[in-house]
C-alpha cells in the first residue's frame, strides 16, 4: 500500500518580505516619532517635514572622446532657522532628489543637536565619478556651482565634501562662484584645501567623528 503525500502550498506559511524603507521615508518617520515625544503640533510637524527650498538642474557635459552626456543634480535647503544653510555635496549613482532631501534633513538635526548657527542643505549629482576624468570632473562642477549659485554663498547656504567629492570639488566650487561674483569668497564652502584658507584636520575629521561616537555608545 502506498500513501500518496500531497504538499499544499496553502499551508505553507507566506513570509513577508518588507522592502526597505527609503531615506526620505526614514527621515521622515524618525521625524513623526520625536513629534511625537516632544508634543509638537501638525503645524510645525508640517514645517519641519518640508523643504524651503529645492533646485534640480541638468548639467550637459562634454566627455573627452567628443560624445555629450547630460547629468542631473540637485540641491535642497531644508531650513534656515538657525543660520545659513550647510550640507555636502555628493557624486553618485545612486543620487535621487528623495535621498537629497533626507540627507538635508537629517543636516537640519545634526547642527541644532550641536548648537551651530546653521540650517540644513545637502547636495549631488547622479554620477559615478571613478568613471570619468578629472578633466571632466572639472567640468561638471563647475558647471553645477553655475546653475546653483544664485541660492548658495557665505549667508545663505555652504556646501562641503560629502561622497564622491573633495577638498579639490570644493576648490573647483570657490573658484567658480568667485569669478562669478568678481572677488574671491572663500566662506563659500567648507572643506577646501589649506592652501586657499581650508581646515586643517577637515580630510580626517569624519572618521574621527564615527570613532568619538562609537566609543561613546560603547562606554553606555
Amino acid at each position: 500500500m502506498t500513501t500518496d503525500t500531497r504538499i499544499s502550498m496553502a499551508s505553507t506559511p507566506a513570509v513577508a518580505v518588507l522592502e526597505p524603507s527609503s531615506p526620505l521615508e526614514e527621515a521622515k518617520a524618525q521625524l513623526a516619532g520625536a513629534v511625537g515625544v516632544l508634543g509638537y503640533g501638525e503645524g510645525l510637524h508640517k514645517l519641519l517635514a518640508t523643504p524651503r527650498r529645492e533646485l534640480t538642474v541638468w548639467i550637459p557635459l562634454r566627455r573627452d572622446d567628443g560624445s555629450t552626456e547630460v547629468l542631473t543634480g540637485y540641491r535642497v535647503q531644508h531650513n534656515f532657522s538657525r543660520g545659513p544653510a550647510k550640507g555636502g555635496l555628493r557624486y553618485s549613482p545612486a543620487v535621487d532628489l528623495d535621498e537629497v532631501r533626507a540627507l538635508a534633513m537629517w543636516m537640519t538635526w545634526k547642527c541644532s543637536l550641536l548648537d551651530l548657527p546653521y540650517g540644513g542643505a545637502k547636495g549631488g549629482i547622479t554620477i559615478d565619478p571613478r568613471g570619468y576624468s578629472q578633466a571632466e570632473l572639472e567640468r561638471v562642477t563647475r558647471r553645477y556651482t553655475s546653475e546653483i549659485l544664485p541660492i548658495i554663498g557665505p549667508e545663505h547656504d555652504i556646501p562641503a565634501p560629502d561622497i564622491g567629492t573633495d577638498e579639490q570639488t570644493m576648490a573647483w566650487m570657490m573658484d567658480t562662484y568667485s569669478v562669478n561674483v568678481g572677488f574671491t569668497v572663500p566662506a563659500v564652502v567648507t572643506g577646501k584645501p589649506v592652501s586657499v584658507g581650508g581646515s586643517l584636520g577637515r580630510a580626517s575629521a569624519t572618521s574621527k567623528g564615527v570613532v568619538t561616537v562609537a566609543l561613546a555608545a560603547l562606554a553606555h
